[in-house]
């Protein structure tokens, strides 16, 4: 049965391009760029219970907004993928962590007028399957629940995939040497893997925690460790707030990136601000799951080595990390692989991408720039001074 996200993919992606290009769109777009001047409008976040979100809720609850002098709503959670982005285009939220592949479909699939400005985080994902599920290959002929079509965690899959053999179907029932695709929501997957009815899910931490500790499955693989410190989540805002609020958008990105930078420090205070037992309950998660995310044991990571789940140990991936600076060689790898990755709907949009483009046109990386100057540059998340690196991507 078709979820919210299914349908939103396949039907509600139309409905939702028509109301930026329809006639009567452009009236509510200059509304809110007349809004969008408002010094004193405040910073509204929505977000989803995984910890992709962290460096935002991490800001809201350590007051890094409030000390830049931002007002700032208690954030807004959503369930699924397709909520957050209907909320984000109807101005009901204005700071937002999208997928990276969402980003891209939001300006060019959809024509968004939003960019980029920051990294949420890296790594911070990976491939659960159920206990007698030993390796990618033995996904062969069973389905695996994906949380949105437009994700670092489709465009993963799929390379492993390949890189097994194994061919995808996105209906029907899959042959021997396929593996059928579903949408699900994340907060739905690991009860789908309790109850047989998916053999396994990609998605964002802590979901593929959850089904360790509850012996539900196991992590077949990291995908930091298949695309090393890959961006996940992206900090998203619109571009008239950009043009319009300089020094309000400015200051959204330097609490982000202090709240990143405090983060990497006190991680095991940040998995019990982000947990259930904390006042704010920013998400249903136990401090136990978020702390198998968040603070590692070397028993957890040699563990993860021998079963092969780890198979770049040298990488040193910390399961999620923490930088702001969106690499433009990250964009245009993954723009390159999008085009070669399947997804449902109309994707026409990706043929005419060139990379190098949407490296410079989606994303605004001035604010995170003058953000990290503030606080010591690069070197400051432990990175080499430079702007620049080589992806590596080993399946």
């Amino acid at each position: 049965m078709p979820t919210e996200d299914s349908l939103f993919s396949r039907r509600d992606i139309m409905r939702l391009s028509a109301l930026l290009t329809a006639s009567g769109a452009l009236p509510f777009l200059n509304a809110r760029a007349a809004r969008a001047q408002d010094p004193d409008e405040p910073v509204r976040i929505g977000y989803l219970p995984i910890t992709d979100a962290t460096p935002l809720l991490v800001a809201h609850g350590k007051g890094f907004f409030e000390a830049e002098g931002l007002a700032v709503e208690k954030p807004v959670m959503f369930r699924g993928w397709s909520q957050i982005v209907e909320a984000f285009l109807a101005g009901q939220v204005n700071v937002v962590h999208l997928l990276s592949p969402i980003t891209v479909w939001a300006r060019y699939g959809s024509q968004t007028p939003a960019k980029v400005v920051a990294w949420n985080h890296t790594s911070g994902s990976a491939l659960t399957a159920a206990n007698d599920i030993n390796s990618v290959a033995d996904l062969g002929g069973r389905t695996v629940a994906i949380p949105y079509w437009y994700s670092i965690h489709n465009v993963v899959l799929q390379r492993l995939l390949r890189e097994n053999g194994l061919e995808i179907v996105t209906s029907g029932t899959p042959a021997a040497n396929q593996v059928a695709l579903s949408l699900m929501s994340p907060a739905d997957m690991v009860p789908a893997l309790a109850a047989g009815q998916i053999a396994g899910y990609i998605v964002a931490e802590p979901f593929n925690a959850a089904a360790e500790i509850n012996g539900i499955g196991k992590v077949l693989r990291f995908t930091g460790d298949v695309w090393k410190d890959h961006a996940c989540c992206l900090v998203f805002m619109h571009e008239d707030h950009l043009a319009n609020r300089p020094e309000w958008s400015q200051k959204v990105v330097n609490a982000m990136v202090k709240a990143q930078l405090w983060t990497r420090d006190n991680r095991a205070e940040t998995a019990q601000l982000l947990s259930s037992a904390d006042a704010q309950k920013y998400t249903p998660h136990s401090p136990e799951i978020l702390s198998r995310v968040l603070t590692p044991s070397e028993a957890d990571l040699a563990g993860y080595a021998a079963s092969g789940a780890i198979r770049h140990p040298d990488w040193q991936d910390k399961r999620i990390a923490f930088q702001p600076y969106p690499f433009p060689s990250y964009t245009e790898e993954l723009v390159r692989m999008l085009k070669d990755t399947e997804v449902a709907g109309e994707r026409g949009f990706l043929d005419d991408l060139d990379p190098a483009f949407v490296a410079t046109d989606l994303v605004d990386d001035s604010f995170v720039k003058k953000a990290l100057q503030g606080i010591g540059g690069l070197p400051a998340f432990g990175l080499p001074e430079g702007w620049t690196r080589q992806e590596v991507v080993e399946a």
